[in-house]
């Protein structure tokens, strides 16, 4: 039966039925088949879900949104732009490390996607990079905002998982900067042969001096809401549910009055969307709540690990088909959808071959990361062509250069080397 139903939830999702109709699709078919009461159900769904934590996803939601419509994020990069954005693929770089800034205040990639890339694809096509690449470049990096904390994921994961918020959130920190740093690179190797790429013109010392204290100067309100969110939380002053109210509050009347990017009609769009994706996101964990309660009772995990180990016994063998399982779960739904039906799926099954929760919160992170972005179906790829105008043909070549230089080095340091996502989490809290 649980077979069937991993099966009818696969063959929902690859035609192209919305997430949460696939999820009640196999809900439905394992309470019919197994005989279960579904009045238990709906009360376990919503007790779930009351809960503060998960207060944090919308509010930063809306504080992307409002970030976006502000021109906060267009200030953030003016400044990374001064620094590396007259080198030869400086501009991709300066795409990269301000997907990686925004990603740490809103903790979304779509978010991160359609923002930086509402600023960057202008740049970057004036600039000479092909419509393809810089839509490929943006998909990939604007995934960092999964890594990079606070993350909406990771917030996601510790609820369903039973782990502390912070613990998840610096996990990722290493292997998001490692990402981060190969995709700066890879981007200037790609690049440096390009005979169309426009560089800007170097300036003068002096003339460089008075642009870095002007452009600093008018971007100080941006640059300290990530400080106001990181700082906050890292220092123990807010939990991120906290962090992610203040961090509204604080870019409303950055927007209004500093930048003047909002104004009532744009605030009041911010606000339907943000309602309306929320919406969106909570009848999805409410499905999946449902269904994920129903294959534990079935012994899911159980099943798997027993599935598994009759392959191989080998701690290396199990991981790697656990990562192939995740990453074909990125491929296949959003990452809120992914992580909320594998945390309760797999990590009974890497705890019990020695897995710490907290080193596979960052695993998760990265393979549902890559799986967003990876074809066939790599949604947030797709999302980056169409806001670009890019074919699928010409994103193709360098999303492979990255999944291959980039994503797969991190995913296998990230699940062979556990000291790279426990470190901080040993040193700030002190776990074992």
């Amino acid at each position: 039966m649980i077979i069937g139903a991993l099966v009818l939830l696969f063959v929902t999702l690859v035609v192209g039925i919305p997430v949460p109709f696939a999820f009640l699709a196999s809900s439905v078919y394992v309470i019919v088949l197994g005989g279960y009461d579904p009045s238990f159900l709906l009360p376990y769904g919503y007790s779930k879900m009351s809960t503060i934590v998960l207060l944090a996803i919308p509010l930063f939601i809306m504080a992307g949104g409002i970030m976006e419509r502000g021109n906060i994020g267009e200030k953030l990069i003016d400044v990374v732009d001064l620094f590396v954005g007259r080198i030869r693929g400086g501009l991709g770089a300066v795409a990269v490390v301000s997907c990686a800034v925004f990603g740490s205040i809103t903790g979304s990639c779509c978010a991160t996607l359609s923002c930086i890339g509402s600023i960057m694809f202008p740049r970057l096509e004036k600039a000479g990079y092909s419509k393809g690449y810089a839509a490929a470049l943006l998909a990939n990096a604007s995934v960092l905002g999964i890594l990079i904390p606070p993350s909406a994921i990771m917030i996601l994961y510790s609820w369903v998982g039973g782990q502390s918020v912070l613990a998840c959130f610096l996990a990722t920190v290493i292997p998001g900067v490692i990402l981060t740093i190969l995709f700066a690179a890879i981007n200037m190797w790609m690049q440096r042969k390009n005979p169309d790429l426009v560089l800007a013109e170097p300036l003068a010392p002096g003339e460089f001096s008075a642009l870095v204290r002007k452009r600093t100067t008018r971007a100080l309100p941006a640059l300290f809401l990530p400080v106001l969110v990181l700082g906050g939380i890292y220092g123990g002053f807010m939990t991120p549910t906290e962090a992610a109210a203040l961090a509204t509050v604080y870019a409303v009347p950055v927007g209004f009055f500093v930048y003047k990017g909002l104004n009532g009609r744009e605030f009041l769009k911010v606000l339907v969307e943000s309602a309306t994706t929320t919406g969106v996101i909570m009848v999805m964990l409410y499905s999946v709540m449902i269904l994920s309660r129903l294959y534990i009772m079935e012994d899911l995990p159980g099943e798997l690990l027993a599935l598994l180990q009759s392959v191989t016994s080998s701690k290396v063998g199990i991981l790697l088909m656990v990562n192939v399982f995740m990453v074909v779960m990125g491929m296949l739904m959003d990452d809120v959808s992914a992580v909320m039906l594998c945390t309760p799926i797999l990590l009974p099954v890497v705890t019990a071959i020695g897995v710490h929760p907290i080193h596979f919160a960052a695993i998760l992170g990265v393979n549902l990361g890559m799986g967003n972005i990876t074809p066939p179906t790599a949604p947030v790829l797709y999302l980056s062509g169409r806001l670009n105008g890019a074919a699928v043909n010409g994103m193709l070549y360098p999303t492979l250069v990255l999944i291959c230089f980039g994503w797969l080095p991190v995913l296998l340091l990230t699940t062979f080397f556990p000291d790279l996502s426990l470190l901080l989490p040993r040193m700030i809290l002190g776990i074992r």
